[in-house]
């Protein structure tokens, strides 16, 4: 069909568009709300045949989203950042069915204190829950891995959800060029979700479950969804050589951008990669072996694809866009658990920046690399860093000041 600028928001509709969706509940919340809205008007006027249906609360689009998946219906939800807490309860319980729905995640920083801006702690507080996680950097791969999503999510050996997720605002409102695929092509790669694999048709129904009594059968099925997301990863490859094949565009379960002779390491998911990338490159220019790795899968964990590709590096600092209170940053605290019975690991630093959608600047990406270098010369890793100018830290001084005043 050709290219066109499109919203990271419309590259997820027409996603869902192309991938021929059968049913949509949905709920408005900022900064997805786009999504639902370009897709009720394709509906409305008829170039888009799916029920589309709007509910009272996430926590009830959630529970219709997994009834429609569990019944055969191709189904697509969507939402961001309390809306997705709103519906905490039946993200659980819907992975547990084992109904292959995709929803996209646009995320938002969680209250309180309220903001608009984006950081990762709404879609890392259901990493835990079964559904996969994608995790995309532009809005060509939202459209993308909407498809992927759907035609990974409804293989048989895996039969989970799948939460493709994109930042609120740097990605869901920025316009980007992108190759919006043919449908017919679309369908050689995505055929029809067959019903004789959902919920209440299933052939194998022992690897699903929804009432039991005792441990010994809660094992089984819990870890039934463990063995599905572990094959998610395999099984990803075939999706992706199939879509290289069919659209001329490779996607690989971790990204690496000037990694093959690099020595210092920056690791960032999500659309602030992209800033992260333009370091690289100045840092390179400044004859630093400067790198990044971008995990798309956060779940499954992609351990192996991130041991290889870390082997022999000097340092690496992990760049968390979100943190948990008490602990710091998430995915440092999972990186270091994946290097940690490696022999030949390289230092690991930790940063926590982007909240809320602040900014990293390229001073502060200078600093980084200063840190990694320093930790590597030295062996002395230092403690955590919150990634704050001292602009940024006069600017709230004298707020309080104001504050402050009578």
């Amino acid at each position: 069909m050709g290219k066109e600028m499109l919203t990271g928001n419309s590259a997820a509709a027409w996603g869902v568009r192309l991938a021929e969706v059968d049913y949509i509940p949905a709920y408005p919340i900022t900064p997805q709300t786009e999504i639902i809205e370009t897709i009720a008007k394709w509906i409305s006027d008829g170039s888009m045949d799916a029920s589309f249906v709007t509910m009272d609360s996430e926590h009830s689009m959630i529970t219709a989203a997994g009834a429609a998946s569990a019944t055969g219906a191709r189904t697509f939800t969507t939402t961001s950042s309390q809306g997705l807490l709103y519906g905490f309860e039946m993200i659980y319980t819907v992975a547990g069915w084992r109904v292959p729905l995709v929803m996209v995640n646009v995320s938002r920083g969680l209250s309180s204190p309220i903001t608009l801006g984006p950081d990762h702690n709404d879609i890392l507080a259901v990493r835990d829950s079964g559904f996969l996680q994608i995790h995309c950097e532009t809005c060509q791969e939202v459209l993308d891995s909407v498809l992927m999503a759907y035609r990974l999510a409804e293989d048989e050996r895996v039969l989970l959800p799948v939460m493709v997720n994109m930042d609120g605002f740097y990605l869901s409102f920025t316009r980007e060029a992108v190759e919006i695929p043919d449908v017919e092509k679309v369908r050689s790669f995505l055929p029809e979700y067959r019903p004789e694999h959902a919920f209440f048709k299933a052939a194998r129904p022992m690897a699903q479950g929804v009432a039991v009594l005792g441990g010994d059968y809660y094992s089984y099925f819990k870890y039934q969804m463990h063995l599905a997301s572990q094959n998610a990863l395999e099984i990803y490859k075939e999706v992706c050589d199939d879509f290289e094949r069919i659209f001329g565009r490779k996607y690989e379960v971790i990204d690496e951008y000037m990694m093959e002779d690099a020595e210092y390491i920056l690791v960032m998911t999500n659309s602030f990669s992209t800033l992260g990338k333009a370091a690289v490159k100045r840092a390179r220019e400044d004859g630093v072996k400067a790198g990044l790795l971008r995990p798309r899968f956060l779940r499954p964990f992609p351990e192996s694809e991130i041991k290889n590709a870390l082997k022999g590096k000097k340092a690496v600092a992990v760049i968390d866009q979100n943190i948990s209170v008490g602990k710091g940053g998430i995915i440092y605290s999972e990186m270091a658990g994946c290097l940690y019975n490696e022999i030949d690991r390289p230092l690991l630093l930790s940063f926590i920046g982007g909240l809320g959608g602040k900014n990293i600047s390229q001073k502060e990406f200078e600093f980084i690399f200063e840190k990694m270098i320093s930790a590597s010369d030295t062996g002395i890793v230092e403690p955590p860093s919150l990634l704050y100018t001292e602009s940024e830290l006069e600017g709230i001084t004298k707020l309080k000041e104001i504050a402050g005043k009578e």
